[in-house]
């Protein structure tokens, strides 16, 4: 990732070297939603079983939530004065979540894989509030807090459900 090129107009007050942490930061875990909402609606079109029912309506509710995420993330990265990834081909190599293709799951198998993309993101959230606490971005580390907040929610459901 090279964001030094990347710098926009816009100064909300921040070092460029501690905003350009924190956009990196940004970056990777926009690539992770970006595999993570293609990923999501693999599973939703997928989806075969019993459960069925139950996991296409979740999972097209998991989709909308890690959109609305995508551009929030997005604009943040632009407010602190970068701009975000915006190709496929940067988000597969820079994400730590895994693409899968597109074949019949199940709703046990779709939630054990959910859970560990999730832990991913509880890790990466984690590492995103330590750098902008560190950068001085409480802006970044509040709306990262409140993300995490959802992901742990996330892998707690997924856990209980795959049990």
């Amino acid at each position: 990732m090279n964001t030094a090129n990347d710098r926009t107009q816009v100064d909300v007050g921040l070092t460029a070297s501690k905003a350009e942490t924190v956009a990196e930061a940004l970056n990777t875990y926009l690539a992770n939603l970006q595999v993570l909402y293609t990923k999501l609606h693999n599973y939703h079109w997928n989806i075969e079983g019993d459960s069925f029912f139950t996991l296409h309506a979740q999972l097209e509710q998991m989709y909308n939530v890690v959109n609305a995420e995508i551009d929030e993330v997005a604009e943040r990265i632009l407010k602190i004065g970068f701009r975000p990834m915006a190709r496929g081909v940067d988000y597969v190599k820079h994400s730590d979540i895994q693409e899968v293709p597109s074949k019949a799951y199940h709703g046990k198998d779709i939630a054990e894989t959910l859970a560990g993309d999730y832990r991913t993101l509880c890790v990466k959230l984690r590492h995103l509030i330590s750098a902008a606490e560190k950068a001085g971005d409480d802006g970044t580390a509040d709306d990262a807090t409140a993300y995490l907040k959802d992901k742990e929610q996330m892998v707690w459901m997924l856990t209980a459900y795959k049990s």
